[in-house]
Order: C-alpha cells, then sequence, then structure tokens
C-alpha cells in the first residue's frame, strides 16, 4: 500500500522550489505552427510571473501576439536522482506586455532578485515588462508524483492514473 501523500508538505516544496529558481524556459508556437523554445530570469509576485524582455531579442515578437504561453522550471541536473524524472513545475500563462514605464513593485523584486546595477542600464534599454498570469500547471516530484496546479484554489491535486 502506498504512503499517504502530505499535501501541505508537497504544497510547500513546490513553493521552495519556484523561489529558488531564478531562471525559467518559455515555449511558444510561432504564427507557421512551429516551436520556439527560450531562457529568461524572472520574478513572482502575487501568483503571477514577470519577465523583462529585449524588443531585438527572438521571443520578443512572439511573446507579445501569444495568447498563450508555457513556462516551465526545471531542477539543476547536478542535484538531480533521476534524470528522467526531475523536480519541475510547468505553468500555461497567458502574456500580457507591460511596458517599461511604472510598475516600481516588480521593477524593485528584480533589483532584489538579479543585481540593481544592471537592472538599472536594461531599464535605459529597449526591454519591455510581461506579466505572465498562469491559467492551468503542473508540478512533478518524481515518478507517480505528479501534482496539477489548481489555480483558482491554490492547491495542488495529486494525479492519479488507474493502471487497470
Amino acid at each position: 500500500m502506498q504512503k499517504a501523500i502530505d499535501i501541505e508538505q508537497v504544497k510547500q516544496d513546490y513553493e521552495a522550489f519556484i523561489q529558488s529558481k531564478k531562471n525559467c524556459v518559455l515555449s511558444f508556437v510561432d504564427s507557421k505552427g512551429k516551436p520556439f523554445s527560450s531562457t529568461t530570469p524572472f520574478v513572482r509576485l502575487n501568483g503571477k510571473f514577470y519577465v523583462y524582455i529585449s524588443r531585438v531579442a527572438e521571443h520578443y515578437q512572439l511573446m507579445d501576439q501569444a495568447e498563450l504561453v508555457d513556462l516551465i522550471c526545471v531542477a539543476d541536473e547536478a542535484v538531480t536522482a533521476n534524470p528522467f524524472a526531475p523536480e519541475r513545475a510547468r505553468w500555461q500563462c497567458q502574456p500580457k506586455n507591460l511596458g517599461n514605464e511604472g510598475h516600481e513593485e516588480i521593477f524593485t523584486a528584480f533589483d532584489q532578485l538579479f543585481n540593481a546595477k544592471m537592472m538599472e542600464l536594461l531599464r535605459s534599454l529597449d526591454f519591455s515588462l510581461f506579466e505572465l498570469t498562469p491559467l492551468e500547471g503542473r508540478y512533478v516530484i518524481g515518478f507517480g508524483k505528479a501534482f496539477t496546479i489548481d489555480i483558482a484554489n491554490d492547491t495542488l491535486i495529486h494525479v492519479v492514473i488507474d493502471k487497470k
């Protein structure tokens, strides 16, 4: 018989995992149906993700025109016991271009997490702040330990597959 899952502990582990991450992978589908992925630093505030992207970056136009964007964080390979089941969290998000003015609370979070002088330089360039609102997600911590991220109720639901 399988040991009961302590969902509160899993939720704490999930939050700690996200807080430990500074970069994410963004995935898009372009206008021709071709996939495209890239990496970028992010901050998370009030349940939303924020990325700061140069207009020159390949993923800027994709982000600006996308209705949905996938965002994933994956545990470092160096600390992953099983490469077939690394800890990871993925969200399907709705992007919104916030521009480069205002939103000081978000920029303060970037300053605290990253180099404030670097952020000052980037803010003088062609960058734009994007807000990514999670719509659904999945958190995986190993084989048989996958959880649907219930955004609306701020909880995790263990995914159980009936093998019969």
